[in-house]
């Protein structure tokens, strides 16, 4: 049996640059801040009676939602077509362009939603392609790692916006809001520039033929000469996995959903994966943080309320590069949503029940107004953690390894679609339920929570240190979710792989 590479500098480095998709986290967390800028709220927002102006919570959610309604199956379309770098570059280009369009706009929120709308379409389509690339060029010991590092990322641009904000939001005129939205031009632009120095995904280029680029890509990714036996032993089985894919012709979407090898199912759980994790709870204080902790009554400015939450992010996305691995795919979800449901569950009755109604006066403020807000803060700061330890990274990370090459761009594209979907159905209707139900929003994602919980039990296996082409043995053998962990596959399969030549995957020797 030819080694595994534990590590491999290039292929860290790699990963930690094509995951400056943390673009997505960016705008995520610019948003909010500019929702209460004065300035932002004269342009775009409406004057009231009293010839204050103010933004609707229709406004709100239109501006905030348009970037998700762009959604990532257009990237389905160029992954095949234009490679996995010839796509990042191409959306990379397109968000920059969006982005671009809301920065010139000065009073006209169409053209501002629009361009929302453009670098949605941008960086939905990278949202997509970042884990599908690094799931196809990152060594499998440490892949499971490499795609946290695109969740430390997202998390990495929430804090850096809420940081920019905390010193823009100051200034008296349009650079309070122009100049943190702004500067995702510079994020983009870096991205596409550097993709330029960046390799193709070997898998992509054995697919189209290219077999000698595979192999100095896969050489190079894991740091060994190009005539190594595991360069040999990888670019085999790539090969011998791509032959079988593509005996029945080209992929179509319904294919996605075959019961051949279970992929409808594991599609669904790529999907629900990713509907779960929208709707926990930690998107509304992303997006409407700010609006939301005005209420809790805190003697902290929102901005900063904000950035204290934006680090916690960071720090507790940090520790997932460990436990991903040491806990493996299943215990991370599990946990992460108990102890998610819990901080949910006490904000929604804490805040329900001693919080002030929206607009009250500081000086109006009681005690009980005061602690209660004390407590919904201290929990909302729990949550977040939670979320970044656990539910942030490890939907991706999945995504990300449960697809045979045959499928993987369709089923991931579904999958992020399916992320970006309940992100705008989130971000648009959240100020809306929060004007009917204020605080008790959080017993929505309390229910989702246990959902979550019930759902990834029963139906989501351990892929903890499997091949992307060993999992679909794991599918095939019916083991049951609860009971996949420390499954291996078998060497018998494997001999009936290679004889009949008829399966659509290739096990390890």
């Amino acid at each position: 049996m030819a080694r595994d590479v534990p590590t491999s500098r290039r292929a860290v480095l790699l990963a930690i640059f094509i995951a400056f998709g943390f673009l997505f986290g960016y705008d995520m967390g610019v948003i909010s801040g500019c929702l209460i800028m004065p300035d932002f709220i004269r342009r775009f927002g409406q004057e009231g009676t009293d010839g204050q102006y103010y933004l609707s919570s229709s406004r709100q959610s239109i501006i905030v939602s348009l970037l998700s309604a762009g959604g990532a199956i257009a990237q389905a379309f160029t992954s095949d077509r234009l490679g996995r770098r010839g796509s990042i570059l191409f959306w990379s280009a397109i968000f920059t362009v969006g982005v671009a369009i809301q920065t010139g706009t000065t009073y006209s929120l169409v053209q501002l939603v629009i361009g929302r709308y453009i670098a949605g379409l941008g960086v939905g389509s990278l949202s997509a392609i970042v884990p599908l690339y690094n799931g196809e060029t990152a060594p499998k010991a440490i892949r499971g790692t490499i795609l946290v590092i695109y969740q430390v990322q997202i998390i990495s641009g929430i804090f850096l916006s809420y940081v920019l904000e905390l010193g823009s939001h100051t200034i008296n005129n349009s650079a309070s809001w122009r100049l943190p939205i702004g500067l995702q031009m510079v994020w983009g632009i870096i991205l596409l520039s550097g993709m330029f120095f960046l390799p193709e995904s070997p898998r992509h280029l054995l697919g189209t033929g290219r077999g000698n680029e595979a192999r100095k890509v896969v050489a190079e990714l894991n740091g060994v000469p190009e005539d190594d036996p595991l360069v040999i032993e990888i670019v085999e089985g790539l090969d011998f996995a791509i032959r079988a894919e593509n005996e029945g012709g080209k992929a179509t979407w319904l294919e996605c959903f075959s019961t051949r090898n279970a992929l409808w199912r594991r599609t669904i759980n790529g999907m629900m994966l990713q509907f779960i994790q929208q709707l926990n709870g930690q998107n509304f204080y992303y997006y409407y943080g700010d609006t939301f902790f005005q209420s809790a009554g805190a003697g902290l400015s929102p901005y900063i309320i904000q950035t204290v939450l934006g680090a916690v992010s960071v720090f507790g996305t940090l520790p997932a590069l460990y436990f991903i691995e040491a806990w493996g795919r299943r215990k991370s979800l599990l946990l992460g949503a108990a102890a998610q449901a819990v901080c949910a569950l006490i904000v929604a009755v804490v805040g329900h029940t001693t919080l002030a109604p929206t607009g009250t006066p500081t000086s109006a403020l009681t005690a009980r107004n005061r602690a209660g807000g004390d407590v919904v803060i201290a929990f909302a700061v729990f949550q977040v953690f939670s979320f970044g330890t656990t539910w942030g990274p490890t939907p991706w990370v999945y995504l990300g390894e449960s697809f045979p090459l045959r499928v993987r761009p369709k089923s991931i594209a579904l999958g992020s679609a399916t992320n970006w979907f309940w992100n705008f159905m989130l971000s648009f209707f959240s100020p809306r339920i929060v004007d009917r139900i204020g605080p008790m929003i959080m017993m929505v994602f309390f229910g989702m929570l246990v959902f979550g919980y019930i759902y990834v039990y029963f139906a989501i296996p351990e892929t903890k240190g499997l091949t992307l082409e060993e999992v679909d043995e794991l599918y095939r053998s019916g083991i049951p979710p609860w009971r996949s962990v420390g499954w291996r596959p078998s060497e018998k399969h494997h001999h009936e792989v290679h004889e009949k030549g008829t399966s659509d995957s290739v096990e390890k020797p």
